[in-house]
C-alpha cells in the first residue's frame, strides 16, 4: 500500500514542477493510502484501553499505588510505548521498498554496516540492542541503501529472538532482490543477561545468516566478514 503512497508523492512533485498533472488514478491511490493509514491508527487507538488496563494490573500486582501522582498516566504511556516498540507487526517489506529497487549494471558486493538496532526479547520483554551488518551480491538490481535500515526496523520492532531476527532480515532481502547472495550479522547486548539472570555486563551475542553464494563460497563469506570487522 505504501508503494502507491510514494506514487502520489512523486506525482504531486511533478505537478508542482510543471512535469505532469496529478492523475485521477493517483488521487484514488492517495485516498486508499490515507484510508489504510487511518485504519491502522484506529486499530491501535481501539486497543489502548485494554493495554492500559493490563499495565494498571501489573503495577498493582507489584504493590504500587496507581493513584499516586507519578503513576497516574504511566499505564497509558507504557501502552503507547509498547505499540511503538512493536509497530513492525503492521509493516511489510513491500511497504518500505515500493519503487526503491533499481536496475543497475553492478555485480560486486554491497555492504551497509553498523546499522543501529533495538528490539524486545520475547522471553522477558526487556530490550536487546546492537549493530546490524548487511551485505548482498546484486544480480543487476540494487536497492536504496536506506531501505536496508528500514528492513531492519520492520523486523526488530517486534517481540524477537536474535537468531530469528537475523534470518528474517536475510530472507526478506533475498526474496525482494533475488541477489546472488545475502549476508547478515548482528552483534547485540541483551538486557535479560545484564539486568537479571547471570548479570554479565560485557556479554555480546553474535548471530549470522548466510544465503546463496555467501553460504556456498567461503571466499565470498570471508570477504564480507573482513569488510564488516570493527577496526
Amino acid at each position: 500500500m505504501n508503494g502507491v503512497c510514494n506514487a502520489k508523492v512523486v506525482n504531486e512533485f511533478q505537478c508542482r514542477n510543471g512535469f505532469s498533472e496529478l492523475s485521477i488514478e493517483a488521487k484514488k491511490s492517495a485516498l486508499q493510502c490515507n484510508h489504510e493509514k487511518s485504519r491502522k491508527e484506529s486499530e491501535d487507538e481501539s486497543k489502548l484501553p485494554a493495554l492500559e488496563a493490563a499495565y494498571t494490573s501489573i503495577l498493582r500486582g507489584l504493590g504500587e499505588n496507581t493513584d499516586r501522582q507519578g503513576l497516574l498516566r504511566t499505564p497509558l504511556r507504557a501502552a503507547k510505548a509498547m505499540q511503538f516498540l512493536t509497530k513492525g507487526y503492521h509493516e511489510t517489506i513491500y511497504d518500505v521498498l515500493n519503487d526503491a529497487i533499481f536496475d543497475e549494471d553492478h555485480d560486486e558486493m554491497v555492504i551497509v554496516k553498523d546499522i543501529d538496532m533495538f528490539s524486545l526479547c520475547e522471553h522477558h520483554l526487556v530490550p536487546f540492542f546492537g549493530k546490524v551488518h548487511i551485505g548482498y551480491l546484486p544480480r543487476k538490481k540494487v536497492v536504496g541503501l536506506s531501505k536496508l535500515a528500514r528492513i531492519v526496523e520492520i523486523y526488530s520492532r517486534r517481540l524477537q529472538v536474535q537468531e530469528r531476527l537475523t534470518k528474517q532480515i536475510a530472507q526478506a532481502i533475498s526474496e525482494a532482490l533475488q541477489p546472488a547472495g545475502v549476508a547478515v550479522v548482528i552483534e547485540a547486548a541483551h538486557m535479560c543477561m545484564v539486568m537479571r539472570g547471570v548479570q554479565k555486563m560485557n556479554s555480546r551475542t553474535v548471530t549470522s545468516a548466510m544465503v546463496g553464494v555467501f553460504r556456498e563460497d567461503p571466499k565470498t563469506r570471508e570477504e564480507f566478514l573482513a569488510l564488516t570487522k570493527n577496526s
